[in-house]
């Protein structure tokens, strides 16, 4: 049922908005803000809807027709009387961008001609706004008109902004968020709020805000804007956000400056401390011709490295330039892979699945991981203090602070040491924690991994073959550098005679990233058996394909279900096996679908539902590539009947309609029935699975060369 809400609810969501300002944040307000919250509180309910409303614009310049809502009185002349209380000015107050935005093209024209600038009819809104912007720029725009008063200016566009900041941490926060929360439409975390701040005191969030306000400006403005950009850069900071924002707004100032004027770029990247930042400047340094700096700032990482991702490229980076290599740590990792595998090109679009079938078919156990273990791992192991005193400052909040600034070690190493002490010291005690963890929080919003069904599984294996203390000690390590080591984990692990290693799975052309090199590395440093699997593709003639055919209740979507599946299972152009069942859909099959395919609602009220005949389905398609005639409908139905039983299913796909467009071009139809007529292919009970099935598997002997 959709969710309605009440009529009053924008004014309702401000309220909310500013009582976060009552507690621990208070501190942090500038007397502009409290001013602003306490003039407004001193409104009466008819103008704090107004505000509200024009609060939760996206723009800071307003359309005065646009505010005639039941719960405003009167609007027009309530919002001329804020205008006469500073809460509103005239349009041409709200800044090149805002204006350019709101105002309509014939207005933008109008506004245009008003300051003396002449444009044809025909002129596009684009034309308009670049004409317009740049007027404004050199102040040649100062007459509106009659515009003021159609369009305002929100006066407090500038200390709402700060607000939004502080609340949501960043400068993409609005007020429709609260909206979207109450529609159902964003899950927020309101069970894990504590009255907590962002920042330790008035100082910090005033410049961590000043950096972020002057990135988002310098990300909007053209060329010519940034040229003249000149913002305050050596404002202290005092917290990991206005590093982070200080160092962003350099490091794009930097890459703007790069194709002008490259002292002036190279300036701006040595002052920002971010690691991309000083990787681009000694690249860019090298690239100039001044060796000997760069040479010097490398040695300076490898000395004190300030991340594992940046020393990387350092140590990398000096061997190649300065030393006797002649190729990268990257590809030498690949060049030295520890194991070569052989998969059928079918496996293309999905080759960690390819090699999980063959591991498995060596009767070794293999599960897809990748950065699903080690993130739900730390996610369960630390949900106490990631979404504890350390971690949410706002429902909206997704990232912990403490993974956000990357210093979740720095501010509870001790407890963290201790927490590692009592729970992770052997599989026996660590695994009920992590399930007593995932059952109380299960289903919770959280940033670091994703719930499912089957969360523990493989965590279960993983921790029966894994050496406890090198797991600790990699979970402390995620604790210390989250950041860095967040991702860029080996696609599978694999578990053979009590043995367990992990591989990342990489195909022709494939490249390592640095991500993967830094986590690869700190995995083998705490003992992890981590290597690299190169694939080569080639056509296996041993390769099982399973040819599937659904008969269902209707077209695509939830409301349908399968009737019938025929599947016929081939090896090397040889039928092997077939398997054939009608289903039950519980559910009225149309009259028009009867007529169609023959199948009636009493043929299948004796069959089986779908979930008798699944674990029949998933053992027929194991290790095969999943082949149909339009294979996404087929193989759509099929997953989506597995989902529902909370069941994943995924197979390689090879489509019979498709691969004929491409062997049999120019043909006037490609369906089922046209191309066993164009092949002369037997089709006896058209839309019957079985029969169905049986003439596609000739349409892929055809394909493989083999009819």
């Amino acid at each position: 049922m959709r969710k309605t809400l009440p009529e009053r609810y924008y004014l309702d969501h401000f309220h909310e908005f500013l009582s976060f300002f009552d507690g621990a944040n208070r501190v942090l307000l500038t007397d502009e803000a409290l001013d602003f919250i306490d003039r407004f509180k001193a409104l009466d309910d008819n103008a704090q809807c107004i505000v509200a409303r024009a609060a939760s614009r996206k723009y800071a310049v307003v359309v005065v027709k646009t505010f005639q809502y039941q719960e405003i009185q009167a609007p027009i002349d309530t919002l001329f009387l804020l205008q006469q209380l500073n809460w509103f000015s005239g349009v041409l107050n709200g800044g090149a961008y805002a204006i350019s935005q709101v105002l309509t093209k014939p207005h933008l024209h109008q506004l245009l001609l008003e300051n003396g600038i002449k444009m044809p009819a025909s002129a596009s809104k684009n034309v308009l706004v670049d004409t317009f912007t740049e007027a404004y720029s050199k102040g040649a725009i100062t007459e509106s008109g009659e515009l003021d008063s159609q369009y305002l200016f929100c006066e407090f566009d500038a200390v709402l902004r700060f607000l939004l900041f502080l609340y949501f941490g960043h400068t993409r926060g609005r007020l429709n968020q609260f909206s979207m929360r109450d529609l159902g439409v964003m899950r927020t975390r309101q069970d894990a709020i504590t009255d907590s701040a962002r920042f330790e005191h008035r100082e910090a969030a005033v410049n961590a805000y000043h950096y972020a306000n002057a990135l988002q400006q310098f990300k909007s403005m053209n060329t010519e804007q940034k040229r003249n950009f000149d913002p305050v850069v050596d404002k202290p900071v005092y917290c990991a956000i206005g590093h982070d924002y200080r160092d962003r707004l350099l490091f794009a100032m930097g890459q703007f400056w790069l194709s002008e004027d490259n002292h002036k770029a190279l300036g701006y990247l040595k002052l920002a401390g971010s690691d991309n930042a000083r990787e681009k400047w000694i690249r860019e340094t090298y690239k100039a011709g001044n060796k000997d700096a760069a040479k010097e700032a490398l040695e300076a990482i490898i000395d004190d490295p300030s991340s594992d991702t940046l020393l990387a490229f350092a140590e990398d980076f000096y061997q190649r330039k300065f030393g006797s290599k002649r190729t990268s740590v990257l590809t030498d990792m690949l060049r030295e892979a520890t194991r070569v595998i052989s998969l059928d090109e079918s496996y293309i679009q999905d080759v960690e699945n390819g090699v999980v079938e063959t591991h498995l078919r060596e009767n070794k156990q293999a599960f897809r991981t990748e950065n699903t273990l080690w993130r739900t791992l730390f996610g369960l192991f630390f949900w106490d203090w990631l979404h504890g005193e350390f971690g949410l400052v706002s429902e909206f909040d997704r990232r912990p602070q403490v993974l956000r600034h990357n210093d979740f070690y720095a501010r509870c190493g001790e407890h963290i040491d201790a927490h590692l002490a009592e729970y992770c010291n052997s599989p026996d005690t660590l695994y009920p924690y992590l399930l007593k963890q995932a059952t109380t929080h299960y289903g919770k919003v959280n940033s670091v991994f994703m719930w499912r069904q089957g969360l523990l599984d493989t965590i279960h294996t993983f921790l029966q073959y894994v050496d406890i203390q090198g797991l600790a000690n990699f979970l402390r390590m995620m604790t210390q550098d989250y950041a860095n080591l967040r991702d860029g984990f080996p696609d599978i692990m694999v578990i053979e005679n009590d043995t367990l290693w992990f591989e990342e799975i990489k195909a022709p052309g494939d490249q390592l990233r640095r991500n993967q090199l830094v986590t690869i590395q700190r995995l083998k440093q705490t003992g992890f058996n981590v290597g690299i699997t190169q694939v080569n593709w080639y056509q296996d003639p041993m390769q099982p394909y399973v040819v599937v055919d659904i008969e269902t209740t209707g077209g695509q979507g939830p409301q349908h279900r399968i009737t019938e599946v025929g599947m016929v299972k081939m090896i090397n152009g040889e039928e092997v096996a077939r398997w054939q069942s009608l289903i039950n859909p519980m559910r009225h099959i149309p009259y028009r679908i009867t007529q169609l395919t023959g199948i009636s609602d009493d043929m299948v009220v004796d069959a089986p539902p779908f979930e008798a005949v699944a674990d029949d389905i998933d053992a027929f398609t194991r290790g095969c590539v999943f082949v149909a005639h339009n294979v996404n409908f087929d193989y759509g139905f099929i997953k989506q009947e597995f989902a529902r039983l909370a069941r994943p299913f995924r197979r390689p796909k090879l489509c019979t309609c498709a691969r004929m467009r491409q062997h049999q071009s120019g043909l006037a139809s490609y369906s089922l029935k046209a191309l066993t007529r164009h092949f002369g292919i037997r089709l006896d009970n058209h839309h019957r699975a079985l029969d169905d099935a049986l003439a596609a598997a000739e349409l892929l002997k055809i394909i493989q060369g083999e009819g």
